[in-house]
């Protein structure tokens, strides 16, 4: 995982652009602490979660001034994370049928970034 890559970090979770993003924006929400599947969070924790969730997808609303992203829970790794997948003029399944490229180039980080609006 690249520092570049990173978008917000604190002790419950950490936000990154993915390495391999099927869209331009392509962000992922991971859970620090190594729960294997979802609903093995605590309440108060899934909470804390699905906020982190719900602010990085205004983010990337805001930032690429799209309509959607789509919200990707899988557990094929094992551990909790959400792919945040801005929908740009694909709509559907379509968007799953792209072949990632390895990407060099984080700069989105920092756009992202100024839009990630911390609850205080």
């Amino acid at each position: 995982m690249k520092k570049e890559s990173s978008i917000y970090e604190d002790k419950k979770v950490k936000i990154i652009l993915a390495n391999y993003p099927l869209t331009k924006g392509h962000t992922i929400v991971i859970w620090k602490n190594n729960i294997k599947d979802l609903k093995k969070l605590p309440k108060e924790d899934y909470e804390y979660l699905m906020d982190k969730v719900d602010e990085a997808r205004n983010a990337l609303l805001k930032t690429f001034k799209v309509k959607k992203v789509y919200l990707v829970y899988m557990d094929e790794l094992q551990h909790v994370h959400w792919h945040l997948i801005p929908r740009y003029k694909e709509k559907g399944f379509k968007v799953f049928k792209h072949k990632p490229k390895k990407t060099k180039d984080f700069s989105l980080a920092e756009e992202i970034k100024k839009n990630f609006i911390l609850k205080i």
